[in-house]
C-alpha cells in the first residue's frame, strides 16, 4: 500500500456517516425522497423500518409525511431489488435501480413460477400466466386499489392452487395469487399503495402502474455505484458486492465506469471513494440516533468494524445477520432499543460514552416516542437485546 494515498481515519468515516446519512441534526433532510437518496435506498421489508429510518433523517414531519411521499406524491416507491430485498427509492433513482437490479430479479421470478406451473402438471403455462396477469390488471383498473385477497376474489385464475415439490418431502399445495402479484410488482406493472390499517401494516393495496423507462444496464450499474460510493465510501469492492447482490464482474465493470479514488484506512488497508472525494468532512455537532432494525446505516457495508464493536454484534444481530434496533452516538453503534407493549421506548448502552451521550440518547428516545404515538412496533427480525428489553 502506498503511504502517499490519502488517509481516512475512523473518526472521519463517522463524520461522513453523520452528515451524509442525514443523521446529525444540522444535516437532516427536508423531504422523504431526500432522506432516501442520502443512503441510496431505505430498507422496506418491514413496513415500520421504512418509516422509522425516514424519521431519523427528517428535519420535521410525522408518519403522514412518509405516507404522503409513498401514496400521494409517489416521490418514493418500493422495489424488489438489492439482495432480492424490498427497498424504497426516490422516483428519480427508480429507473436505475430497476434496470441494474430489479429487472434481473423479475426474470428469475417469472422463470421460477413457470417452472412450478409446468411441474404441477395441470396444463398451466406461459399463456395461462399472461391471462391471469391481464385479468388482475383489468380488475385493478375497474375496482381501484385492491388487497391481494380482494384481487383473488375478483379474478378466478388467482384462486388456482398448485402443488410445489410434488413427490418430495417438502411437497405442499399453495395458491398462485401471491406469486402472480409478486411477479407483477417485480415487473413494475403494479405498485404497493396505502395498506389496510396503520403505517406499521404490511397488508398493502395494489394499484396498476406503468413500468419504469429502460436505462442501459451499464449506465444503471454505474449510477448506483456512484451514489453508493458517495454515501458509503470509504468502502471496498466486497462491500459494494454485498450491498447490491451483483456479481463480482458487474461490480468491477460499474466501478471501472465510475473511476473511484483509493484511500488508506487506519488498519493499513485500502478502500474506495468517489472521484476527488478525499477532502476531510466537516465535523458535525454531537448527535444521537435511534435507528430501526435493518436501517441502511447499519447494513450498508459487509465490514462494519469502523462503527460497530464486534463484541456487541451477538446482542444486536439475529441469527441470519439482520441488524436490530440500534442506538448511535457520533457515528458509532453504542447500544440497542425497543418498544414495550405499553408504548414505552426503552434502551441500553453497551458502551459508556459519558453523560453527554446518555442525555442525548434519552432526548432522542423521547422524540421517537412522541413521533410513534399510539403505534406499536415489533421488528420482523428480532435480536437478543431487543427481546430482552421488552421482556
Amino acid at each position: 500500500m502506498s503511504p502517499s494515498l490519502p488517509l481516512v481515519t475512523t473518526a472521519e468515516r463517522r463524520h461522513r456517516l453523520g452528515r451524509r446519512h442525514r443523521l446529525a441534526p444540522s444535516a437532516h433532510a427536508s423531504t422523504v425522497a431526500e432522506a432516501a437518496d442520502a443512503v441510496v435506498a431505505l430498507h422496506a421489508t418491514d413496513a415500520a423500518t421504512l418509516f422509522l429510518s425516514a424519521r431519523a433523517r427528517l428535519a420535521e414531519g410525522g408518519p403522514e409525511a412518509v405516507e404522503q411521499a409513498l401514496y400521494e406524491d409517489v416521490s418514493l416507491v418500493r422495489l424488489l431489488s438489492m439482495r432480492r430485498t424490498l427497498f424504497a427509492v426516490s422516483c428519480e433513482l427508480a429507473p436505475y435501480v430497476d434496470s441494474s437490479t430489479a429487472r434481473g430479479i423479475a426474470v428469475k421470478e417469472r422463470r421460477n413460477l413457470l417452472k412450478h406451473l409446468d411441474e404441477d402438471g395441470q396444463g398451466l403455462d406461459a399463456g395461462w400466466l399472461a391471462g391471469a396477469e391481464a385479468a388482475a390488471l383489468d380488475a385493478l383498473d375497474a375496482q381501484g386499489p385492491c388487497t391481494g385477497s380482494q384481487l383473488s376474489a375478483a379474478v378466478p385464475a388467482l384462486r388456482q392452487k398448485i402443488t410445489v415439490g410434488r413427490g418430495k418431502k417438502y411437497e405442499a399445495e399453495t395458491g398462485v395469487a401471491t406469486r402472480v402479484i409478486r411477479l407483477l410488482a417485480a415487473d413494475g406493472r403494479i405498485r404497493r399503495d396505502r395498506p389496510r390499517g396503520s403505517w406499521t401494516s404490511s397488508q398493502f393495496r395494489w394499484v396498476h402502474t406503468e413500468p419504469w423507462p429502460a436505462v442501459p444496464a451499464a449506465e444503471a450499474h454505474a449510477e448506483i455505484a456512484r451514489r453508493w460510493l458517495r454515501a458509503y465510501g470509504p468502502a471496498t469492492e466486497s462491500d459494494l458486492k454485498w450491498w447490491t447482490g451483483w456479481t463480482l464482474t458487474e461490480v468491477r465493470k460499474a466501478l471501472a465506469l465510475v473511476g473511484p479514488d483509493q484511500v488508506r484506512l487506519e488498519d493499513d488497508t485500502t478502500a474506495l471513494v468517489s472521484p476527488g472525494d478525499t477532502v476531510p468532512e466537516p465535523v458535525p455537532e454531537p448527535w444521537a440516533a435511534l435507528l430501526p432494525g435493518l436501517d441502511p446505516s447499519g447494513m450498508g457495508w459487509a465490514d462494519r468494524s469502523f462503527h460497530l464493536d464486534p463484541a456487541h454484534r451477538p446482542a444486536l444481530f439475529d441469527y441470519a445477520g439482520n441488524i436490530g434496533p440500534t442506538v448511535w452516538w457520533n457515528g458509532e453503534i453504542v447500544g440497542g432499543w425497543a418498544q414495550r407493549a405499553d408504548g414505552e421506548i426503552v434502551w441500553r448502552l453497551l458502551a459508556d460514552r459519558g453523560r453527554a451521550a446518555e442525555g442525548a440518547v434519552a432526548a432522542e428516545a423521547a422524540r421517537l416516542a412522541r413521533w410513534v404515538g399510539e403505534a406499536r412496533i415489533t421488528p420482523r427480525f428480532r435480536t437478543p437485546l431487543e427481546r430482552e428489553l421488552v421482556a
